[in-house]
């Protein structure tokens, strides 16, 4: 059974990392004394090793060891055996190269559809939809697929901004953005505002933090979706 937080952010803005989920996560990882960390998305360019150890003091909070997935010599088998894994944000672009490259894809979702639990932020996030496509990240590399883990019947796009008509700005809206993704594709997305998840128990689907998020579908007006809403039929 599916047992996932999928968080549009790791950081609350001038709170500390992962500090405003952790009492969901001590639940989450409930059974886990260590989990696999995969940092392929390098926020910043920061190192495998830096982010790992960024995560391990978050986790020592709720008393959980983490281990990164570059230290093991055979990366499937580190995703099939994990007890926990986390995915953290960063470049979706460059996190699905790795995946891609590595041939961690398929056992990721394998992992998760079997239960293993999983926490995905930003990027993390992102490949947990259908497509990586509604991602805000740069292109910097060139994934051989956009294609992801699909344990969404939707795709992500985290860290949902509402437009600002007080700022100078003429660049395109986040909202404008997704009506582009859907001149050309049809997927639903869910716009996750910061602070928000979703919770995924099987086949249940749950918003979780207290803020609405945004539901786009092709050729509809968007509509805002109350926190604790089933999302599981959105399709």
């Amino acid at each position: 059974m599916k047992n996932c937080i999928i968080a549009s952010t790791s950081t609350l803005f001038g709170g500390n990392y992962l500090d405003y989920i952790l009492p969901e996560l001590s639940l989450h990882f409930k059974n886990c004394k260590t989990i696999l960390f995969i940092p392929y998305a390098q926020p910043g360019g920061i190192s495998y090793d830096e982010y790992t150890d960024k995560v391990g003091i978050a986790f020592a909070k709720i008393n959980i060891a983490v281990n990164g997935i570059h230290e093991f010599d055979n990366p499937i088998e580190a995703v099939t055996n994990a007890e926990g894994i986390f995915t953290g944000g960063g470049n979706t672009f460059l996190l699905v190269f790795q995946l891609h490259k590595l041939k961690i894809m398929n056992a990721l979702e394998e992992a998760i559809n079997g239960g293993t639990p999983y926490l995905g932020t930003s990027a993390g996030s992102n490949i947990c939809g259908l497509t990586m496509q509604t991602t805000n990240d740069m292109p910097i590399i060139y994934p051989p697929s956009f294609q992801t883990l699909g344990i969404l019947p939707f795709n992500i796009n985290p860290h949902y901004l509402d437009a600002d008509l007080q700022l100078k700005h003429n660049g395109e809206t986040r909202e404008m953005r997704i009506n582009e993704f859907h001149f050309l594709n049809s997927p639903p997305v869910i716009g996750l505002r910061e602070g928000s998840w979703l919770d995924v128990k099987g086949d249940k689907i749950t918003l979780k933090g207290g803020l609405y998020a945004r539901l786009f579908q092709k050729n509809k007006a968007p509509i805002e979706i109350a926190s604790e809403s089933d999302l599981s039929k959105i399709k």
